[in-house]
């Protein structure tokens, strides 16, 4: 054999058409699994597109960008939200000062013993707030068994003889036996015993002298308990209608320079949270003060007068939050407490950005009438604001608090 020929065997020649077979079938396998990766890789990527896009869609609330919660109609409806479109209003100066609702002059009296004695009130339940009657006996008083005698008893006495003896002057001037001053003074004693026997015996009875109520309505105050000695004229029971009110409120001296603008109030009561607006009360200022008492701690009195509608439970003596209403102001964003929420301080409104998103969104606060509170900053014209049920978007937002219905694939 020749050297640098290569042999024509048989057995070398078989050697390399396999190895070409094995190099083409392994090329052959590579290009199908890339192309089944590829493949895989595509389906996983519409997968992840359409789950994603079905989270949102089914999801109840979820967030997409940084500051945006996601609520769907029916969601929002069920958990009572409500949107306004924001317009510019007329808002009234404020001075937010601490009052308290008094009882109307005439609107309330007061239940006096007409006689002295032992107080009972004969087996009749006697409380506060309960409802009474104009002239229903209240009390009962009786003297009996005291040193001083029966006033009632020593009144009829007194009455019957005086009586007798103005009769006795009557026939006696006519024929000049007596003079006329003689018997004037006869007259002017039985007219005083008259009087007094009269306005303590219509209620006489075998258990003593009754007590009614002076005006119907319902007891304020009970002032005596059963066995007490009163004596004629002492306070015994504060009976209240409850028709017409008093609404003081104190007023730093530093604002007296803004009283003569005042016209109207809202006040809050801490017994029901309610607000109430004295103009839709009927309310009217009825004075202010033009001097700083000592009473008031370098504070002035400002008195309204307002009727109590039917149905409401507006309680005399209760302290309250009061809101004067001053000038006004136009042109003024205002938006009700219950669009508010607040975190750490700051005060923050939901924008609706489309009908299932909505965007937190922090304001700055100015003046509060206890109703509506002005927005000074972070609230435009023709914003779309959840002014109820805002609290229930941000529990939304913060930790899917409003269950849904969804799908697991």
């Amino acid at each position: 054999m020749q050297p640098g020929c290569i042999p024509s065997c048989p057995t070398f020649a078989n050697g390399f058409i396999n190895t070409r077979n094995s190099i083409l079938i392994a090329m052959k396998a590579l290009i199908f699994t890339g192309a089944v990766g590829i493949a895989l890789l595509a389906s996983c990527q519409h997968s992840s597109s359409e789950s994603h896009a079905h989270a949102h869609a089914e999801a109840p609330a979820s967030h997409g960008e940084a500051n945006e919660i996601v609520l769907h109609p029916h969601q929002a409806q069920a958990a009572g939200v409500e949107v306004s479109t924001i317009r510019p209003d007329t808002f009234r100066q404020v001075i937010q000062t601490g009052g308290q609702i008094l009882a109307a002059q005439g609107d309330e009296r007061m239940a006096v013993a007409p006689v002295s004695g032992v107080v009972s009130f004969g087996g009749r339940r006697v409380v506060e707030g309960m409802p009474v009657a104009a002239g229903s006996p209240l009390f009962t008083l009786s003297s009996s068994h005291m040193a001083e005698g029966d006033p009632v008893q020593k009144a009829r006495i007194n009455y019957e003889t005086a009586k007798k003896e103005y009769e006795r002057m009557e026939a006696l001037v006519k024929d000049r036996i007596v003079s006329q001053k003689a018997y004037e003074q006869a007259r002017q004693a039985y007219e005083n015993a008259r009087i007094s026997y009269e306005a303590v015996s219509g209620g006489q009875s075998a258990q003593g002298q009754a007590v009614p109520s002076p005006i119907g309505g319902h007891i304020k105050s009970l002032l005596v308990k059963e066995g007490d000695y009163v004596q004629v004229g002492q306070p015994l029971a504060a009976i209240t209608r409850g028709e017409k009110l008093y609404l003081r409120a104190d007023v730093s001296e530093k604002y007296y320079a803004y009283l003569p603008h005042i016209a109207s109030a809202n006040f809050g009561t801490p017994y029901n949270n309610m607000v109430y607006s004295l103009d839709r009360l009927g309310g009217r200022l009825l004075s202010y003060g033009k001097a700083s008492g000592a009473e008031g701690g370098y504070r002035v009195p400002v008195t309204f007068e307002f009727s109590v509608p039917k149905g409401e439970a507006i309680l005399p003596g209760a302290y309250v939050e009061v809101y004067l209403l001053g000038a006004p102001k136009e042109n003024v964003i205002a938006l009700p407490h219950a669009a508010l929420t607040e975190e750490q301080g700051s005060y923050f409104v939901y924008r609706q950005l489309d009908e299932e998103c909505y965007e937190k969104q922090p304001v700055e606060l100015g003046a509060d009438d206890g109703q509506r509170v002005e927005i000074r900053s972070g609230v435009q014209a023709g914003d779309r604001i959840v002014t109820r049920g805002a609290y229930q978007v941000k529990l939304a937002g913060a930790t899917s608090a409003i269950p849904a219905h969804t799908h697991e694939y």
